[in-house]
């Protein structure tokens, strides 16, 4: 029998079998094979998907290696994004410094390619070396004539988390660039969606047919210039709110922005989020329209989720995600087609978050912080048994 390690205990928990204390927010134990990335990685999930800037890993092979077409984000034009460049530092520079050899690599880069700006991450042996990143991309920029951006996101300076937090800087350092291009008054910016699968051009087709303008992007299917004018949108919408509410945060106090936090998973929190909006902008004309599109959605779907649910009621799911607004979502997206949730966490969850999910979830289902696979191998051979038992008698889906 595998027993969990004694430092995790406090971050699991079974709903309906003890008071809810669930240890969050903390650094992962050691030796615990913890999912979460380092802050580069969370940096550059965030800002991978802009498509037409150039994004230079400053650090050994290796860490452009692993992030390489991380998401695999979408693109309606260019394609940028998808290529993975690394000044491959060696023993050489991490004794004499790399700055030179960053400096190259930028002039070369951006010479060749023409992007519209340069992301420069920052690695855990630029740390250590303490080479100037902020020096060099200020030059290259007033050489090269666009924005030269550091990403601040040396691995060992915490968890993914802070390299959301990271990404959001640096991202705060393009918006505000144009004032000239007409934003109507009726615009959002959509913030925290990464256009893994086209889901962000399906959200940017709704809002049109609200009459709702999308001023940027942030940042899947992302361009350099939507961002630079970003802070004249009338709203900014987070999706993803772990890698995103700082940047709406800082938005807020320095162009005044309202912010709402929405989700796009599922019938019931899509059309939330939709609503969301349109009452923000209290446009009797935006409401109707709204209201017309979720009718005719839903009607168009529902025969479709009533076979899934035929097809499905009675399976279970386990869910484990980055940021757990994205869990809050899927158990109740799952539960309309029938399957239950019997476990369900995530690697960056806050108290409140869990506090959620314990709310929406069944008798029995187990919540958890920061696991690992061997965790859910665990937990999931127990729930299979405890969920058999609970099923046995129990009604069929309707």
């Amino acid at each position: 029998m595998i027993e969990i390690l004694e430092g995790r205990k406090g971050q699991v928990y079974e709903k309906g079998k003890e008071s809810f204390n669930l240890a969050c927010e903390k650094a992962s134990l050691a030796g615990s094979v913890s999912q979460r990335a380092c802050v580069f990685c969370g940096s550059r999930v965030v800002l991978y998907p802009i498509a037409d800037a150039l994004h230079l890993v400053h650090g050994p092979v290796g860490c452009a290696a692993y992030t390489w077409d991380i998401r695999g984000a979408l693109s309606s034009g260019p394609e940028l994004h998808r290529l993975s460049f690394s000044t491959d530092l060696r023993e050489e520079q991490v004794i004499y410094g790399g700055e030179k050899k960053l400096y190259s690599a930028l002039t070369e880069l951006i010479g060749f390619y023409q992007p519209k700006a340069a992301f420069v991450y920052a690695t855990c042996i630029i740390g250590l070396i303490g080479d100037d990143v902020q020096a060099v991309c200020s030059r290259v920029a007033d050489e090269q004539g666009i924005p030269v951006i550091p990403v601040h996101s040396e691995g060992f300076r915490g968890t993914k988390k802070d390299g959301y937090k990271a990404a959001c800087e640096a991202l705060f350092r393009l918006i505000g660039r144009d004032d000239e291009t007409p934003v109507s008054r009726l615009s959002i910016n959509i913030l925290g969606d990464f256009n893994l699968a086209g889901e962000t051009w399906l959200i940017k087709e709704y809002y049109r047919k609200m009459g709702v303008e999308i001023v940027s992007c942030i940042t899947g299917d992302g361009r350099v210039a939507e961002i630079g004018r970003a802070h004249r949108a009338s709203l900014n919408v987070v999706q993803c709110s772990g890698s995103m509410t700082h940047l709406a945060k800082m938005m807020q106090q320095r162009y005044d922005i309202p912010f709402k936090r929405v989700s796009y998973f599922g019938i019931e929190d899509t059309a939330e989020a939709l609503y969301t909006v349109a009452r923000h902008f209290e446009n009797p004309a935006v409401l109707k329209n709204t209201e017309e599109l979720v009718r005719s959605e839903v009607s168009r779907i529902y025969p479709e989720v009533k076979q899934y649910r035929a097809d499905l009621c009675g399976k279970r799911a386990a869910i484990y995600v980055g940021g757990s607004f994205k869990a809050f979502s899927l158990v109740k997206a799952l539960r309309h087609i029938g399957i239950q949730t019997s476990i369900v966490g995530s690697q960056t969850g806050n108290s409140e978050d869990y506090e959620y999910l314990k709310e929406i979830c069944d008798e029995g289902t187990i919540i958890v912080d920061d696991t690992n696979p061997l965790e859910l191998s665990i937990y999931g051979g127990e729930e299979r048994q405890s969920f058999d038992r609970r099923c046995q008698g129990a009604a069929h889906c309707l």
